[in-house]
């Protein structure tokens, strides 16, 4: 059995007097795709702060990674892709690829970003400055962004967001490489036939805490949203 890559004990979450996450505990396994799903203000998008190093518990204990260290040194094997976009509107889309590559460290900044680029379908706006893009083309870049340093860890909130079916299409075949290559894989979405499809489990979030949900919800996504709509209801 494959080691877990996140485990969290009961994790806590708080802003003043809000509790955006109440004692989850959640184990992550090298290779495997996550799901999280649930209502607004689950505290979804906060398990991904949190999992990214971007905030800090309030309570708990998290461990993302092989090793133990900090949440700076963690930042070099995760990969996150959320509504922040992370790029620079007066750069270019080679130019936001190439800077990302050099600030993860990556070798040849160049060929990574020509690489990330066509395979996002982007390289014949290469040169044209992100600020510019529209929804869907920023997300794609986005993509490619977070995917520069070919982390050991992907975190993604809402990805298919913006996107067209075609890149919808092709960022699910990417998750499935993700997969294929052995990346661990959160994907916070609110699209239920997608988690069922692109998981191996499935966490649904409701208040900050977690819900058991049956087995068979996990792989069949009829069975998966009657589940969903219970607990939410």
């Amino acid at each position: 059995m494959s080691e877990a890559l996140i485990v969290a004990r009961g994790l806590e979450k708080r802003f003043g007097p809000v509790r955006a996450l109440r004692g989850l505990d959640l184990e992550v396994r090298a290779g495997s795709t996550l799901a999280v799903i649930g209502p607004n203000g689950a505290g979804k998008s906060t398990l991904l702060r949190l999992l990214s190093g971007l905030t800090r518990p309030s309570g708990g204990a998290l461990r993302v990674g092989r090793n133990r260290g900090d949440r700076r040194s963690r930042r070099g094997h995760v990969g996150l892709i959320a509504h922040a976009s992370f790029l620079y509107p007066t750069l270019t889309a080679r130019e936001n690829l190439i800077l990302a590559a050099r600030l993860y460290g990556v070798a040849n900044p160049a060929e990574r970003a020509n690489a990330l680029l066509e395979e996002q379908e982007l390289t014949g706006v290469a040169e044209r400055r992100a600020g510019g893009f529209s929804r869907g083309m920023s997300q794609r870049l986005s993509i490619a962004r977070g995917l520069v340093h070919d982390p050991e860890i992907v975190l993604l909130d809402e990805p298919f967001s913006g996107l067209d079916p075609r890149a919808a299409s092709r960022l699910a075949e990417r998750l499935g490489s993700l997969r294929t290559a052995h990346r661990t894989v959160v994907l916070v979405t609110h699209d239920l036939a997608r988690a069922a499809e692109l998981s191996d489990e499935i966490l649904l979030l409701v208040r900050g805490q977690s819900v058991a949900l049956p087995s068979q919800a996990g792989r069949d996504a009829a069975t998966l949203e009657r589940h969903y709509r219970e607990a939410v209801e």
